[in-house]
């Protein structure tokens, strides 16, 4: 897995930038945090005048976050002279006006030049003053142009990495003609007019049935609203198949009790006991049917249910083991674990024969199959439920 944004595994572009020329840096941190400003737009030649704490500094290399490409080929002079001697194009970056009969570019007209000169085989060269007082007069006369950046006036100063990432910004954006690292992954095509009046007329179905769209008079203004959400967005096909989705989903969810929501529990009770009873002698073969009618448990657990589901969810011994109401073959059992080859199946209070009936059927199978069928009632888990929980972790 790559970082927040270095892959090391691509190649990094070396283009013929510009020189980077810092003029007295106090900082060993803020050389460092240059380097990296370099490193981001494919700049590679660091001229440095005097380092206040010397050279090579440990604070710098910390600093690069990886850039030492950049300081290991540091360039160290003594005077700011030498450091511009072989440059053709020089720019001298000040925030202050120095009174000096110079042309004064911003950073995108700089960066053009900066392009036509080196395309011209000359040498460009971008010079950057201290961090306390930026660069002197005499330093300032020695380029051919001034660089500033559009600030607010009365806040001016920059940190000298800002200053070298904008310029270094500029000349990148120029040089690689504005080109993105990456484009977003090509969409599906655009969903066609009848995929969007599919969507909906289902949509609108399924609100009618909520008795959304109200007032009356107020229906069809409404439509229209809703339909221009959806037409502004241009959905591709891939869009329209999600939104189905989750229209459906909220629509399946809500089937039940006549307001929504899961049964109470003895309401879910009496349903199990209903499927029992259906299902009584009868071999239930088809995998979608057996999904189904997990799902519809799944959807209506009873009080005990709930208790112990939450209990197996956040007790450590459990947690992650269970599964509720889940298919294992065509049987269904209350929970179950198959890394450790467990069934549990709660027993309710006055259950009818036929419950008893099915339930042993399940027992006996899963049984034959291996797995470990441990019987809880109901009522004990409403009113001690540590000790089934102690008694289910010794089973385990």
């Amino acid at each position: 897995m790559t970082g927040s944004g270095t892959d090391k595994t691509k190649t990094r572009k070396e283009l013929a930038g510009p020189v980077v020329v810092l003029v007295e840096p106090q900082l060993g941190e803020n050389i460092g945090m240059c380097a990296r400003a370099m490193g981001n737009f494919g700049l590679t030649r660091l001229r440095i005048v005097n380092p206040r704490d010397g050279w090579p500094n440990m604070a710098a290399q910390r600093a690069a976050a990886g850039a030492d490409h950049i300081l290991d080929k540091v360039e160290l002079f003594d005077t700011v002279e030498a450091a511009v001697a072989d440059c053709s194009l020089l720019f001298a970056t000040t925030a202050r006006a120095h009174d000096q009969a110079k042309p004064v570019v911003g950073p995108e007209e700089a960066a053009r030049q900066i392009v036509g000169e080196i395309e011209g085989s000359g040498t460009a060269a971008i010079m950057f003053g201290r961090e306390r007082y930026g660069l002197q007069n005499d330093e300032v006369a020695l380029a051919n142009r001034i660089v500033t950046f559009p600030v607010n006036p009365g806040f001016a100063s920059l940190n000298l990495a800002q200053a070298v990432l904008l310029m270094g910004y500029e000349w990148f954006k120029l040089a690689t003609a504005n080109a993105l690292p990456f484009d977003m992954p090509e969409r599906s095509e655009r969903a066609s007019n009848h995929q969007i009046q599919a969507f909906f007329d289902n949509l609108v179905s399924e609100l009618d049935k909520v008795e959304f769209l109200r007032p009356p008079e107020k229906r069809d203004t409404m439509l229209v609203n809703m339909r221009n959400i959806f037409t502004r967005m241009e959905p591709t096909k891939q869009d329209m198949h999600t939104l189905h989705g989750v229209v459906m989903a909220i629509a399946e969810g809500r089937k039940g009790p006549a307001k929504g929501g899961v049964l109470d529990g003895n309401e879910a009770t009496r349903l199990r006991a209903l499927l029992a009873e259906h299902s009584e002698g009868r071999t239930t073969s088809d995998s979608s049917t057996v999904r189904g009618l997990a799902r519809l448990l799944r959807r209506n657990p009873t009080d005990a249910e709930r208790i112990l589901w939450e209990a197996l969810r956040t007790d450590r011994r459990f947690a992650s083991h269970f599964k509720r109401q889940t298919p294992v073959g065509r049987h269904i059992p209350d929970f179950v674990s198959f890394t450790k080859r467990i069934a549990i199946e709660l027993v309710n209070a006055n259950e009818t024969d036929v419950i008893a009936r099915d339930r042993a059927a399940r027992c006996e199978w899963l049984e034959a199959r291996g797995y470990r069928v441990c019987l809880i009632n109901a009522a004990d888990v409403e009113t001690d439920l540590d000790a089934q929980l102690d008694r289910l972790a010794a089973t385990a």
